[in-house]
């Protein structure tokens, strides 16, 4: 197998928990509605965690290793105000796809990583590989269980999407790996104007919703997802 093809085969395999987390959602059936709150909340806190940890372990140590401080400092910063700007542009059109956002942001720069990575440190590649699998199933439950709850598009639709949206991570490791590979800078500035956006909708959109008055096991959701890439991190490191 060609490198080329084992880039689009890793991804694949990451971005396939996107669908697969959202097929995990429309069969989930928990009968007691106070329970599958608490539990619907936990995932998505858990997403949140994991989120923060691709933003604290990958997509921001890969721009400020390469960047100089004040372009990686405009660029968090821009990346922040672009995304705060989507979201308010969303909410004034009737919805909120904060979690889809999120997950495009954290996985796709993700993968144009994982392309340049297989050109020089290809095991470190299958880890990180691994690692996104692991994010994208919680996230791809929660996003499905957000765009679902709205009652606009029936499940099969939204999971049409999920899949178009996976579909999309291999032609970004395609692209890492054809143009990224060495040009660190441009990898380092495309990761870190991300990692800006995911900061900005998990404050603002998935921390709130992941909240319940009164319930203190959804809280523990962000730790455990951010133990989930701490983990990763130290098996690549």
């Amino acid at each position: 197998m060609g490198p080329i093809h084992y880039a689009l085969l890793l991804y694949l395999f990451a971005g396939l928990a996107i669908p697969l987390g959202g097929v995990l959602a429309r069969v989930e059936h928990i009968s007691d509605r106070a329970v599958e709150a608490r539990f619907l909340k936990s995932i998505t806190a858990f997403g949140g965690g994991a989120l923060l940890s691709a933003v604290a372990l990958v997509l921001v140590p890969k721009g400020a290793e390469v960047l100089p401080v004040a372009l990686a400092v405009g660029l968090l910063v821009a990346g922040g105000v672009c995304f705060a700007l989507v979201d308010a542009a969303l909410a004034k059109a009737g919805g909120s796809g904060a979690l889809v956002l999120a997950m495009l942001l954290d996985c796709l720069p993700e993968a144009m990583a994982l392309g340049a990575l297989l050109v020089t440190e290809a095991a470190t590649a299958k880890l990180l590989a691994a690692m996104m699998f692991l994010q994208n199933l919680p996230e791809g439950f929660a996003a499905f269980r957000e765009i679902w709850a709205q009652g606009k598009l029936p499940a099969a639709k939204v999971l049409l999407v999920f899949v178009a949206l996976a579909g999309l991570g291999p032609l970004c490791a395609l692209l890492g790996f054809a143009f990224l590979a060495d040009d660190p800078e441009t990898l380092g500035a495309i990761t870190i104007f991300a990692a800006g956006g995911i900061l900005y909708l998990v404050f603002q959109d998935i921390a709130p919703e992941a909240h319940e008055s009164g319930a203190y096991s959804p809280a523990l959701g962000p730790v455990a997802g951010f133990a989930l890439g701490l983990a990763g991190d130290m098996v690549i490191g």
